[in-house]
């Protein structure tokens, strides 16, 4: 126990673990929230853990939910606001590589703590007794490190998710993983066939959004990819040999997260613009290598990976368009920009600047001011096309499908479909078209 460590918790996780050992029982915040609270973070939700019963929580609070009242769970309510309470357990063997087959309650705080994934994830504190760190966690704060509690190889026996757990903490507060939990990686990672695809997307996102997305090459290394991403794998094999650029797919993959800011979107749509090069690779006299149609591969692969990871639809969509386009060139002029944002999309053209500077910054530095001044100038010429508020899609249209109705006398869905796109091809061309009685005469020319 260390008794000179001070943690500020919340009044409401004071007020559960008071409650809770006036009744006579032990009480604790433990988890993630101590580890964060001392590296000076916010953590994102308070885990309490107690030796009194489920049933002994209910009876201690009178606004509770049965959470999961089979694991010694449960979510007491304060103001509107739950924070799950769980019982010392130990748990049972792990059947599945998921969950255990019972679960025993114990009395013993340290027999809770000794079934935890990690040392920095397995300490306890409440404002009595201050710290309990049975097992070194503090120390590998200081020192960085990412170890598991006792055998690593018992704790990916009893939940393959926390092989992938370890490379995410990594990535998150860019530690070291010490040796033999690296070791038990390798040995485990085949494991993870057994875990569900929501569980395997959750922690690649967490991954892929972290301090150090590069970190994945360790997912890499240690045979993880190849189980959850092997399309990666292939890509940190293929090298490119090309004058534009200085690492082989993977690393230039890697490198391009890096560059990008921490947004689920932007950051899967780096990881994944590029995952369609080793498909595409041809080679010419000079030995240079070449990807000549990689972004429709890539999109296509892209499309598989989420949907094979049970992505939500609106992140699939939206990372297949930006690998779609992420190579897509546009002259620096106002009529090819509002064409092409008109073919792209308006919520996908902006988030194309990002991913194009990204994925320069990770290439070679032949020509790469050039390149940088060229995307810059389409950047500028967008902005002005947005300042001018130009028409570049359908609903920025001067008139609507109900207006060809009423005043020009359409009345089929497809005839006014093909007449809205023509008048839209119009405006393009020339922004000053844009005006209702002027496509209203024009739609009944084109009729």
């Amino acid at each position: 126990m260390q008794n000179e460590i001070m943690i500020q918790m919340p009044e409401k996780v004071t007020y559960i673990i008071n409650t809770i050992m006036e009744a006579g029982y032990e009480a604790y915040a433990v988890g993630g929230c101590i580890r964060d609270s001392i590296l000076g973070r916010i953590p994102d939700d308070w885990d309490i853990t107690t030796s009194a019963s489920p049933y002994q929580i209910k009876e201690l609070f009178k606004h509770t939910i049965d959470t999961g009242l089979k694991h010694g769970t449960v979510t007491v309510m304060v103001d509107r606001e739950g924070f799950e309470v769980t019982t010392y357990r130990i748990d049972g063997i792990y059947e599945d590589g998921r969950h255990p087959k019972d679960v025993m309650f114990t009395a013993s705080l340290v027999e809770d703590l000794k079934r935890r994934d990690f040392t920095i994830n397995a300490m306890a504190y409440n404002d009595v007794s201050g710290l309990v760190d049975i097992f070194g966690g503090m120390a590998d704060l200081k020192d960085k490190v990412i170890r598991c509690v006792g055998s690593p190889k018992k704790r990916f026996t009893e939940d393959a998710l926390r092989i992938m757990r370890a490379v995410r903490f990594s990535a998150q507060l860019g530690y070291e993983i010490e040796p033999e939990t690296k070791a038990a990686l390798m040995e485990f990672a085949p494991k993870l066939t057994c875990i569900s695809s929501e569980r395997i997307q959750a922690e690649l996102v967490k991954l892929v959004i972290s301090p150090h997305p590069e970190n994945l090459k360790i997912a890499y290394e240690t045979g993880i990819t190849k189980v959850i991403l092997p399309e990666f794998d292939v890509c940190m094999e293929t090298e490119q040999n090309n004058p534009h650029h200085c690492y082989n797919v993977g690393e230039h993959i890697l490198k391009s997260m890096q560059k990008i800011s921490p947004d689920k979107v932007l950051r899967l749509a780096m990881l994944f613009h590029d995952i369609g090069k080793p498909e595409t690779i041809t080679m010419d006299d000079q030995g240079i290598c070449h990807f000549h149609g990689h972004q429709a591969v890539s999109e296509e692969i892209t499309l598989k990976i989420l949907k094979r990871l049970k992505f939500d639809n609106y992140t699939i969509g939206m990372v297949t368009k930006l690998v779609r386009y992420h190579d897509y060139k546009v002259e620096a002029k106002e009529k090819n920009v509002r064409r092409a944002v008109m073919k792209i999309g308006e919520d996908i053209f902006p988030l194309l600047f990002q991913i194009k500077e990204a994925d320069l910054e990770a290439q070679s530095t032949y020509l790469q001011e050039e390149k940088k001044e060229k995307l810059k100038a389409v950047q500028r010429v967008y902005e002005q096309v947005a300042a001018k508020g130009q028409c570049v899609s359908l609903k920025t249209l001067a008139v609507t499908g109900k207006d060809l109705i009423s005043d020009a006398g359409m009345l089929s869905d497809p005839e006014i479909g093909k007449v809205l796109h023509q008048l839209l091809d119009i405006v393009i061309e020339d922004p000053e078209q844009n005006e209702r009685e002027n496509l209203l005469k024009l739609a009944r020319q084109i009729k």
